[in-house]
């Protein structure tokens, strides 16, 4: 679908591939225009005609553009590209972290140390408070969406694909199941309805899974 030194919305030059999901691919990225280094998330050209995914990944950058919190991931940028294929793309332009997420540090190590693991998880659940508290619930809390700055450690929550924000109740409905299924509480798993609550027994699992 994309390839390095593709252009997108005539602004951001795509560098370096870092992540593949269900949605699409996630970029480094060169801002041409304030010449710095951004993180591209592109979705898939197939998905846009689905009903549904388009809505989603709209909302998730109203969503996380409008949570300004210093553990949740900023958002720049936001749009839609023609690719050299025909194809159209949707993309969200969000800060870079520099760093490595919180799955790959597992990955490494096996366990984390408890002295470095609890600030994640208290910083992830102050990042959660300020969604909650606006009204949105995150929905997929997992080792693989909360990243670490290399240079300070600070945790960043990112990927809110999947959120439900009290003002767009309609993009997920009960009976819906979403989230990773190692993670999500048990009434997300039942498809019963989801609660703020259910987001901290997902950062809950992922303390434990991280000890």
């Amino acid at each position: 679908m994309l390839s390095p030194e593709m252009l997108l919305g005539q602004r951001y030059r795509l560098r370096e591939r870092i992540a593949v999901g269900g949605m699409g691919e996630v970029w480094r990225a060169e801002d041409t225009v304030l010449e710095r280094t951004v993180a591209v998330k592109a979705m898939l050209p197939s998905l846009l005609s689905e009903p549904g995914f388009t809505q989603r990944f709209t909302a998730e950058a109203k969503t996380v553009a409008a949570l300004t919190h210093p553990h949740i991931v900023n958002v720049h940028d936001f749009g839609n590209a023609d690719l050299p294929s025909g194809e159209t793309t949707a993309y969200l332009v969000m800060e870079f972290v520099e760093g490595k997420s919180l799955a790959d540090l597992i990955a490494e190590r096996g366990r984390i140390d408890a002295r470095e693991l609890m600030p994640i998880i208290a910083a992830t659940a102050e990042a959660l408070h300020h969604a909650h508290v606006h009204g949105v619930i995150h929905r997929d809390i997992k080792p693989g969406n909360i990243l670490v700055r290399d240079r300070d450690g600070r945790a960043v929550l990112t990927d809110f694909g999947i959120a439900r924000s009290g003002a767009s109740g309609d993009l997920t409905q009960t009976g819906a199941v979403m989230g990773t299924a190692s993670y999500i509480a048990p009434e997300q798993a039942e498809g019963t309805g989801v609660l703020p609550a259910s987001d901290m027994y997902s950062l809950g699992v992922v303390a434990f899974h991280g000890l």
